[in-house]
């Protein structure tokens, strides 16, 4: 009889830069106010990597803290794989970045491009990629610098958004527990309520010479809303059906910190009452790919799960993408 192998998460880690930008300093910037930005987003303030610091940087020490939690020296990552939309290069991939400055030097590497959901895209990769017994030991990072990307002068989106990584260490395990299903979607033809227009091979940087391009986020918010309550509740209640489970024995809900309406209604959805459910919005705003591993870094660190609880993560962004993921500590 075959033995059952599966991807278990043994590390967690993440980083947040120093810098802290209220909704004070926000109102010295765009015309709102913080009750305007509470009311409607749940955010108090959010994090500013300063003028030196790189998202890889910060890649870097969400990972080393995850791999110090599983006991990992860097010569045993067999794969490295990251989710971000805010690389340092347009080439190489932040993933080959990180290996470098990690001493990686026996891992493949790759980048996921699913925005808010590329964490969760990563879990389902390096499960299949342990299923399947090619890897045993898988790095997955969401990390971003999202104040790259963000227009001060949108008083809609500016507000929404820090910088952030965070990293899990995948490997394998015959137990009874670890990622038990992924679920992954997308739809292009809504690309364009979430998404950067300018700067790719179609519209390159250098044909900007007057300072026409747009290289940052644009947002059509009530639609994105509308769209992320209803696919991350289907997606999560799709990911728990798949692994023989019901919304009462989640643990913890794990969504992406993008808006505390959307996460409020997203966990009603689902059928998972408010306390079981994370939310570290208010601290550090929407982190796009990093906000799911953030979340679990902490409420694993904050002695909140215990092994056997059931953890449900769920994201949605640009795209448009969306993702879940069941997993038993």
């Amino acid at each position: 009889m075959m033995r059952k192998i599966n991807g278990r998460i043994t590390g967690v880690g993440s980083f947040l830069p120093s810098h802290r930008v209220t909704n004070a300093d926000m109102e010295k910037l765009v015309d709102t106010s913080d009750e305007w930005i509470r009311s409607r987003t749940g955010i108090l303030e959010r994090r500013r990597c300063a003028a030196d610091e790189r998202n890889s940087d910060m890649a870097v020490a969400a990972s080393w803290r995850a791999m110090e939690m599983a006991n990992l020296r860097p010569e045993e990552i067999e794969l490295l794989v990251v989710g971000t939309v805010t690389p340092d290069y347009r080439l190489p991939s932040t993933a080959c970045v990180v290996q470098k400055k990690m001493g990686l030097v026996n891992a493949a590497t790759m980048d996921i491009a699913a925005a808010c959901a590329g964490f969760i895209h990563g879990l389902s990769i390096a499960d299949s990629y342990i299923r399947s017994g090619q890897y045993r030991r898988i790095l997955v990072i969401g990390t971003e610098k999202l104040t790259s990307v963000t227009n001060y002068r949108d008083r809609n989106t500016c507000v929404l958004f820090g910088d952030g990584a965070g990293a899990a260490v995948v490997e394998s395990t015959e137990e009874d527990r670890g990622i038990l299903s992924t679920f992954l979607r997308s739809d292009g033809r809504m690309a364009e309520l979430l998404w950067i227009p300018d700067g790719g091979s179609n519209t390159p940087p250098q044909t900007f010479e007057n300072g026409d391009g747009n290289f940052c986020i644009e947002m059509t918010g009530s639609e994105v809303f509308r769209h992320a309550v209803r696919q991350m509740g289907d997606a999560s209640l799709q990911v728990l059906k798949m692994a023989g489970l019901e919304p009462s024995d989640v643990t913890w809900l794990l969504p992406h910190q993008a808006n505390i309406r959307i996460m409020e209604s997203t966990a009603k959805r689902i059928g998972i009452p408010s306390e079981r459910v994370f939310m570290n919005i208010a601290k550090y705003g929407n982190t796009s790919s990093a906000s799911v591993p953030i979340a679990l870094d902490e409420v694993v660190r904050e002695g909140k799960v215990e092994a056997g609880d059931i953890l449900l993560m769920t994201a949605f962004g640009g795209g448009l993408t969306w993702a879940s993921a069941a997993v038993k500590w």
